[in-house]
């Protein structure tokens, strides 16, 4: 039996009466990939924000590899290993691909130290072996500022890949993407799975069709379902929700 990586109890928030997330209960097994599904307002960053501890509960736990990092900081979180990609990136543009990936490797988290830092031969490894899985090698020696959008979210992938997070949070991933980059990130993403623990919250059902592993659907706030996408396509509740009679397109 898989080792849970990341379980939600109860958790929840009230702002001033409004519960934006209410009683929230999930498990995520190591390795699994998970869709959190829902529309505009459903909660579903309101979630991440409250696992990565960016916002505090007021109701519930949250146990990363049973280590209870409810409310705790954001550093010390990302610390115990879990890593997070907001909807708009965020690189250091003035610097190369190749030296984002350096900086974000080394042991010393001092942005000006790591770039006086001698390079350590597994931090090499690293920044190597995540070129080529966010596809950015051809671009290395390009200054960041320089990239598409499609290629500036790659980048910040590959930033949370060498920092070898345990859990992986992805929001929007796509988001202003085109076709192909889309289906660029979706590659990416398949070749993710098993190496990282990933939650992806997405819209895109195109998108969550290529890559979902199994789904958890949100809305106003709570789970209304949760398996593969055949089971979720076909919830009664799921389709007067969101998906309307046609399923998941």
């Amino acid at each position: 039996m898989s080792e849970a990586a990341l379980t939600l109890a109860g958790l929840g928030v009230d702002f001033s009466g409004f519960k934006a997330v209410s009683n929230v209960s999930t498990v995520i097994e190591s390795g699994e990939l998970r869709v959190l599904l829902g529309a505009n307002g459903a909660g579903k960053t309101t979630l991440m924000d409250l696992i990565s501890g960016r916002t505090p509960s007021t109701e519930g736990r949250v146990f990363l590899f049973n280590q209870d990092i409810t409310n705790k900081e954001e550093f010390a979180i990302a610390r115990a290993g879990l890593g997070r990609k907001f909807q708009i990136p965020s690189v250091f543009k003035e610097l190369s691909v190749r030296r984002n990936l350096e900086v974000a490797s080394c042991p010393s988290r001092g942005v000006f130290s790591n770039l006086r830092f001698r390079f350590p031969k597994l931090s090499r490894v690293r920044v190597d072996e995540a070129l080529e899985l966010v596809a950015l090698e051809d671009v290395e020696h390009e200054l960041a500022a320089n990239l598409s959008h499609g290629q500036t979210q790659w980048l910040e992938l590959g930033l949370l890949i060498v920092q070898e997070p345990k859990v992986l949070l992805l929001d929007e991933p796509t988001a202003g993407m085109t076709a192909a980059e889309t289906q660029k990130t979706a590659r990416i993403i398949n070749e993710l799975k098993g190496r990282h623990t990933l939650v992806v919250v997405e819209h895109d059902m195109a998108f969550v069709r290529e890559i979902a592993e199994r789904i958890t659907v949100l809305h106003l706030g709570q789970i209304i379902a949760e398996g593969d996408i055949a089971k979720i396509e076909t919830d009664p509740k799921v389709k007067e929700a969101y998906l309307g009679s046609g399923g998941i397109h």
